[in-house]
C-alpha cells in the first residue's frame, strides 16, 4: 500500500527529492543531482517498482535524461538522451515534459524545438515522432519567451493533446502517428488575427482520467483588447474552446491543474499578465468547483503582500492521498503546500534556487 509522498523538484541548479509520510508532517530534502544544471523536467514512474527520470539540458555538455531506482537517493544517466537527426537542421535545446506510454518501458519526451520522441526501453533510446515533429506547420512555430518547447503531453488511449508554446493545441485520434492543429475558440493576443489556425502560446493543458471528453487550457492571456482568452474549457475532446475566466483576477498564468477525485475541481495561478507575477503583490490559488463557472480565491497561509514571485508552468502540482494536497514552487525558491485542496499553505523550503518544475507521486 502506498505510504510515501516523493516530489521531486527541479530547480535551475539541479534536481532535490523530497520525501514525508503521507500524514505530510515534515519533508526530508535529498540533492541536488545534476548540480548546477537546469532541470525542467520530471516524473515519478510506477509501473515497475518506483523510477524517478528528470531531464539535464547543458548547453556546454550536452542533453541528458536521468534516472533513479532508489527513490531519489541517487541518480545516473540513462544511455542515451533525444537526439534529432544528423541531417535534420535543428538541435534539441531543452526538455521539457516527460510521460509514460503504454507499455512498461515506453516513454514520451516532448522537448525544444517543438518536437517529440518516444523510447521503448525505458530511456535508453529514443526515435522521434516523424506525425508531428515533422507536421507541416513545425518549421513555422515561433518561439515563445521561454522558447520553442513542447511542454505538455496528454495520452487517452488512441488520443494524444500536445500543448507547443508558441504553435497550440494539436491533437492526435491514431496514436500519434498523425496530428491536427486543434485551436478553435483559443485565442492569441500577439498577432492580428485573434483566433489563428495555429501559433498560440498556450502555456498548459489538464484533463481528469474520469472525464476525458474535457480538457482545460491555461493560454497566454492577459491582453486589455482580447479579454478572456487566457482560461479555457473543451467538452468535445479537445475540437473546440470555451473561455472559463470570468472571475478571476487575470487570465494570465502557467500551471491548470484538476483534483484527482473530481473533474469539475480545476485550480490556477493567476499572474500579472505583463510582469509574471503575483497580482498586487499577493500571491494566491484560485479554484474552480463547477468546472470553471466560478472561482474562490485561496491565500490562507501565504504572503498578503510584497511577494513577486512567478509560478512557471510545470511549477504546481496536486497529490493522490485521501485529501489531496496542493504544492507550488517559486522562481525565488520557496516550495509551498497547500492542505486540505489548498485551503492551508506551508511553505515547506524557502532557500533552493529558482524552480522551474514540481511534481508529486504517492508511492
Amino acid at each position: 500500500m502506498p505510504d510515501r509522498v516523493l516530489l521531486t523538484i527541479g530547480t535551475k541548479k539541479g534536481l532535490f527529492v523530497a520525501e514525508s509520510p503521507t500524514a505530510r508532517r515534515r519533508f526530508a530534502l535529498r540533492g541536488p543531482f545534476g548540480p548546477g544544471v537546469a532541470v525542467y523536467s520530471t516524473l515519478t514512474d510506477t509501473r515497475r517498482g518506483v523510477r524517478i527520470y528528470a531531464s539535464s539540458c547543458n548547453a556546454y555538455f550536452g542533453m541528458k535524461v536521468l534516472i533513479s531506482t532508489d527513490r531519489g537517493k541517487s541518480f545516473k544517466e540513462t544511455k542515451s538522451a533525444p537526439a534529432f537527426p544528423k541531417d535534420d537542421g535543428r538541435a534539441l535545446i531543452n526538455i521539457w515534459s516527460l510521460v509514460p506510454g503504454d507499455d512498461a518501458k515506453d516513454l514520451w519526451c516532448g522537448v525544444e524545438p517543438a518536437s517529440l520522441f518516444r523510447s521503448a526501453d525505458g530511456g535508453d533510446s529514443w526515435e522521434m515522432v516523424p506525425g508531428i515533429s515533422n507536421h507541416e506547420h513545425a518549421r513555422k512555430w515561433q518561439p515563445g519567451n521561454g522558447g520553442l518547447c513542447m511542454h505538455t503531453i496528454v495520452r487517452d488511449g488512441d488520443r494524444v493533446h500536445l500543448g507547443i508554446s508558441t504553435g497550440g493545441h494539436y491533437l492526435s485520434e491514431d496514436g500519434g502517428k498523425t496530428f491536427t492543429a486543434s485551436n478553435k475558440g483559443i485565442g492569441a493576443g500577439f498577432v492580428p488575427d485573434p483566433y489563428p489556425e495555429f501559433g498560440q502560446c498556450v502555456h498548459k493543458i489538464a484533463r481528469h482520467k474520469d472525464a476525458p471528453a474535457r480538457l482545460y487550457i491555461q493560454n497566454h492571456g492577459g491582453w486589455p483588447d482580447r479579454p478572456g482568452i487566457g482560461v479555457l474549457r473543451s467538452d468535445d475532446h479537445g475540437k473546440s474552446w470555451r473561455s472559463i475566466a470570468k472571475g478571476l483576477p487575470s487570465d494570465f498564468g502557467f500551471p491548470i491543474l484538476v483534483h484527482p477525485d473530481d473533474p469539475d475541481t480545476v485550480y490556477v495561478m493567476p499572474l500579472e499578465g505583463m510582469t509574471r507575477t503575483c497580482p498586487g503583490g499577493a500571491p494566491a490559488v484560485w479554484r474552480s468547483e463547477n468546472g470553471g463557472d466560478s472561482w474562490t480565491r485561496l491565500a490562507k497561509g501565504l504572503p498578503k503582500k510584497e511577494s513577486w514571485f512567478t509560478v512557471q508552468r510545470d511549477a504546481m502540482d496536486i497529490d493522490e492521498c485521501k485529501v489531496p494536497a496542493l504544492y507550488f514552487g517559486t522562481t525565488t525558491g520557496q516550495l509551498w503546500m497547500g492542505r486540505e485542496g489548498g485551503e492551508k499553505w506551508e511553505c515547506l523550503f524557502d532557500a533552493l534556487p529558482p524552480i522551474h518544475n514540481v511534481k508529486v507521486a504517492v508511492v
